[in-house]
């Protein structure tokens, strides 16, 4: 998927005027929001299993080799074979040639977001292998030729309008506006591609160190056909997706569902372990697990590697008033939201994507509901300061924010200044008491009026009110 993110600005005022996201945008919120917070209601000990999950996950990031090599010995010796992908086009060269030895000519996937990040479709079909989307928002979003904008749902920004003309389109048969028959008839086109595929291939929420099993969870159940049905399975995975035991899965999937969709629990967990034994009916003759890289490591002993413990539930996004109203597209690669904030900028390179750690109102919302306990808001800080220090943010930014220290680090000209503002905002506010333009910042007052203060800084206010109470106790 190219990357978009230097365009953050334009898209998302884009985002803004486009009725049908915001309308699907306001539907999202109060599904994921609500969703989220019924179901976590119901366990009484939810913050404890945070603490330990975020415990968890930093474990398995202080010893990621040796999870990995102990991961990579059990898939062994069940009759995987493992690959090793530092970079995006080793991971598609890699599977590319699995294609090519075994002449494969079609594909079935399952929903992978390491898949995006690499631009694999694009790489299997330059390679002459046609692939299909099976996770019915992704295929909806193939069919439309777009990315996903949400990591768990990604055609969450399309109307059922939009798809059924995209079903009449390419399915060539009558318009449908029931939900239900539209899945129907989805399902229906979908199926003979699901037996006639000669590789499956699948993303994995974890992958198991102890017992070399690849899992992946879904509410749709086609990971079941993908992983099953194709003589050819093929995972790929990002690094950090290891966990020690089974054990740790049970943990981790009592956060995963309730966090990302208000589920008590996802309709189909599917755990593959090799390729099919000589007594089974169904299962792969070859099984390829490629583990990537591409820019992981260089989270490790840096600022940001808290960020590995992300088991990529969407949470964060559900949450943030800046995703809740310009949606996933606008932040120009896979990640949106919070998560994307930080991943992307250290992924494909703070130049790249300047906006995205300064896309945010820093409400905190995102780090209170972070199932692993990611401090977002710090990661997004530590980034504006990097960015502060390599001259990336516009000169006036810079000199506005060097203005600033100069006088809160003098506390007597910084309260006399802060009187001074206060008087200025009040003046500027007329009768009205709202400022409608405030030079040189006027992105804040755009799109609304300010309130404006009553000529006073809070440590007046304070004062007066208690020395009020001094004299009428």
């Amino acid at each position: 998927m190219q990357v978009q993110s230097m365009f953050f600005k334009e898209s998302a005022s884009k985002k803004l005027n486009d009725a049908v996201l915001q309308k699907a945008m306001k539907k999202a919120k109060s599904k994921f929001v609500d969703g989220r917070a019924a179901s976590v209601a119901t366990i009484d000990n939810w913050e404890d299993i945070r603490t330990h999950a975020a415990a968890l996950r930093d474990r398995v990031i202080a010893n990621l080799d040796a999870y990995l090599i102990e991961f990579e010995k059990n898939a062994i010796r069940r009759g995987s074979v493992v690959h090793w992908a530092e970079t995006a086009e080793e991971a598609n060269a890699i599977i590319v040639e699995i294609a090519r030895k075994n002449a494969v000519k079609t594909v079935t996937k399952s929903k992978s977001m390491v898949s995006e990040e690499i631009s694999l479709n694009d790489a299997l079909e330059a390679a002459g292998v046609k692939v299909l989307e099976t996770d019915l928002g992704e295929y909806i979003l193939q069919l439309a030729k777009e990315p996903p904008s949400h990591i768990v749902a990604p055609a969450v920004h399309k109307s059922k309008e939009q798809v059924a003309a995209l079903f009449v389109a390419h399915h060539h048969k009558p318009l449908l506006t029931d939900i239900s028959a539209m899945t129907r008839e989805a399902r229906e086109e979908l199926r003979a591609h699901f037996l006639a595929a000669d590789m499956g291939i699948s993303g994995a929420n974890f992958v198991i160190a102890e017992t070399g099993t690849t899992l992946t969870v879904t509410n749709e159940g086609n990971a079941d056909m993908v992983t099953t049905i194709p003589r050819i399975h093929c995972v790929i995975t990002g690094i950090e997706k290891v966990i020690p035991t089974l054990e740790d899965f049970a943990t981790l999937i009592r956060l995963l569902p309730r966090s990302a969709i208000g589920q008590s629990i996802a309709n189909y967990l599917t755990l593959t372990t090799g390729v099919k034994q000589a007594n089974e009916q169904e299962g792969p003759e070859q099984m390829h697990i490629v583990l990537v890289d591409a820019g992981r490591t260089k989270l490790l002993g840096d600022d940001m590697q808290s960020m590995l413990r992300c088991i990529r539930c969407g949470a964060c996004m559900n949450h943030c008033p800046v995703y809740q109203n310009v949606g996933g597209h606008a932040y120009g690669w896979v990640y949106p939201g919070p998560m994307g904030s930080v991943l992307t900028p250290t992924y494909v390179g703070i130049e790249n994507a300047g906006d995205l750690p300064n896309a945010a109102t820093f409400c905190g919302e995102c780090q209170v509901v972070c199932p692993v306990k990611i401090p977002l808001p710090d990661l997004m800080r530590k980034l504006r300061e990097k960015q502060f220090d390599l001259h990336l943010r516009p000169f006036s930014e810079r000199f506005a924010i060097q203005v600033w220290a100069f006088f809160v680090k003098r506390p007597v000209l910084y309260s006399f200044a802060s009187r001074m503002g206060a008087r200025l905002a009040a003046w500027m506010g007329g009768r009205e008491k709202l400022i409608h333009k405030l030079p040189g910042i006027d992105g804040w007052t755009d799109g609304r009026d300010m309130p404006a203060p009553e000529g006073k800084t809070f440590k007046e206010l304070y004062r007066k009110k208690y020395a009020s109470r001094k004299t009428n106790p």
